[in-house]
C-alpha cells in the first residue's frame, strides 16, 4: 500500500483545493439545476391578500352562527377583481377559489350550503369558527427566504421562485471540465474498427455526469500515445478542470501524468487505495486542477462518482443508505471496494441490495442495471447474506417491483 492516498484522504484534498465559487445572473425560466450562489427572498407574500379557498360567499361569520339565515348579496368578487366595498352585517358578497376575500368579511360559505334566490341568498348551516380562507403570507410573506444558498434547482424550485416574485437570480457558475481521453487504439462511436482498434465511450458517459453534477463538459479530444501531443492540448485548453482518462499506469506508452508534471503541475496524490481506480491522481497549477481518472470504464465512472462529483461541489447531495444483502460476499483485500449494485426497496419498505455478478473493471453493461456502489473497507470481513451493507446510490432508488 505504499505510495496510496486513501479515499478519505483523497476527499479532504480534494475538498480543500475545490475552485471558489464565482456568481452569475440569470433568469428563472433559464435556472433549472443550477446552484444558488444566494439565499433568495420572497418578493411578494403568498397569497398577497386573504384569499377564498373556495366558489362560495364571503359573509360575516357572527351572521351565520345558526342555520336558515337570509343575507342580502351586494356584489361580487372574481379572482384579480377584488370587490370595491365592505361586507356589512346581513350582507354577502359572492367569490371564487382565489377571489379576496372583501373588507369586513372573516369567513366563506361554500356554494353547496347554500341555496340562491336573485340578491337573496339562503344560509342553510350553523358555522362556529371561519373556515374556508387561506390568509395573507399562508406560503410565504415578503422578505421570507424562500430558498437557501446551495440549493440546485429542481422544478419545483422555480415554481416558488416565481411565486416569490423573483425573475433574475444569482446561481453558481458552471464550472468548465475538459475531458482529454488518451490511447492510439481509441476511435468514435460509429467507425469502422481495425484490429486493436476500440471505440472511446468514456467521455459520451463522463459528459452527462458533469452536466447533471452543475459543470460544463468539454471534450478536448483524444490523444494519441504521445507526450508531445498531450502536453499540446494541455496548453491550449481553456478551461477550470482538467480530465485526463488513461494514460496513467506505469506502462511504457502511458504518459499523461508525466505530460501534465512536464507542463508545471504539482502532484496531490498520485494513486488511491480503492478498488477499481487505483490510478486515479490529482494535481493543480495555479488555479487549474487536473484529476485524472482510469482509462477501464468502470473504474472511470466508478471514480467520478467518488471523486470528481465532490470536486463538483457536488457531494453535499450524495445519498448514503443502508442495505440488506440478498447473496454474500468475499472478504475484501486491503483496499476499499465500491462494488456495483442493484438496490430496490421490499415490500416492507426496506431496502435490499444486490451486487452485480461480475465488477470487472472493463465492463459497462452492469451500470444499466445498477444504482448504487456497495462500499466495502480494507480488510473488510467476509459478508453473509442479510447482512447490512452501507451504500453510495447512484441513481434513483428503485421499488419492489421494478
Amino acid at each position: 500500500m505504499t505510495g496510496l492516498t486513501s479515499v478519505a484522504d483523497a476527499l479532504a484534498l480534494i475538498n480543500d483545493c475545490r475552485p471558489p465559487a464565482h456568481s452569475e445572473q440569470v433568469h428563472v425560466k433559464n435556472a433549472l439545476g443550477r446552484r444558488l450562489a444566494a439565499p433568495v427572498l420572497a418578493k411578494v407574500a403568498r397569497p398577497p391578500a386573504n384569499m377564498s379557498a373556495m366558489d362560495g360567499y364571503a359573509v360575516r361569520l357572527e351572521d351565520v352562527d345558526s342555520e336558515n339565515v337570509h343575507l342580502n348579496i351586494i356584489g361580487e368578487a372574481p379572482a384579480g377583481r377584488p370587490f370595491d366595498g365592505t361586507v356589512t352585517p346581513g350582507t354577502a358578497v359572492r367569490v371564487f377559489t382565489g377571489s379576496v376575500i372583501p373588507s369586513g368579511a372573516d369567513h366563506v360559505i361554500i356554494q353547496e350550503n347554500t341555496k340562491r334566490n336573485g340578491h337573496d341568498l339562503l344560509s342553510l348551516e350553523a358555522y362556529d369558527r371561519p373556515r374556508h380562507i387561506r390568509m395573507a403570507g399562508l406560503d410565504f410573506d415578503r422578505g421570507d427566504t424562500v430558498l437557501d444558498r446551495g440549493t440546485v434547482l429542481r422544478s419545483e424550485h422555480l415554481a416558488v421562485l416565481a411565486a416569490a416574485n423573483n425573475a433574475i437570480i444569482d446561481v453558481e457558475t458552471r464550472p468548465t471540465v475538459g475531458m482529454l481521453a488518451n490511447g492510439d487504439e481509441l476511435r468514435p462511436p460509429g467507425s469502422v474498427l481495425a484490429p486493436g482498434e476500440i471505440i472511446n465511450s468514456n467521455p459520451l458517459g463522463l459528459a452527462g455526469l458533469i452536466e447533471q453534477w452543475g459543470g460544463t463538459a468539454i471534450d478536448l479530444g483524444t490523444a494519441g500515445d504521445n507526450r508531445v501531443e498531450i502536453k499540446n492540448i494541455i496548453a491550449a485548453a481553456n478551461v477550470d478542470i482538467l480530465l485526463p482518462i488513461g494514460g496513467a499506469s506505469v506502462g511504457d506508452h502511458d504518459h499523461m501524468r508525466q505530460a501534465f508534471a512536464e507542463t508545471g503541475f504539482v502532484s496531490i496524490f498520485e494513486k488511491v487505495a480503492v478498488r477499481p481506480g487505483k490510478p486515479t491522481w490529482f494535481a493543480k497549477s495555479g488555479s487549474k486542477l487536473v484529476l485524472g481518472l482510469p482509462g477501464n470504464p468502470a473504474s472511470s465512472l466508478v471514480c467520478a462518482h467518488l471523486f470528481l462529483a465532490p470536486l463538483l461541489g457536488h457531494a453535499t447531495v450524495r445519498s448514503n443508505v443502508h442495505g440488506r444483502l440478498l447473496t454474500g460476499l468475499p472478504e475484501n483485500g486491503p483496499r476499499e471496494h465500491f462494488m456495483r449494485a442493484r438496490a430496490r426497496l421490499d415490500g416492507s419498505g426496506c431496502v435490499e441490495v444486490e451486487p452485480a455478478i461480475d465488477q470487472d473493471s472493463s465492463l459497462l453493461t452492469p451500470f444499466t442495471s445498477c444504482n448504487a456502489l456497495i462500499r466495502r473497507m480494507s480488510g473488510a470481513a467476509v459478508e453473509a447474506p442479510g447482512n447490512i451493507v452501507l451504500l453510495r446510490m447512484i441513481g434513483p432508488l428503485l421499488d419492489v417491483n421494478a
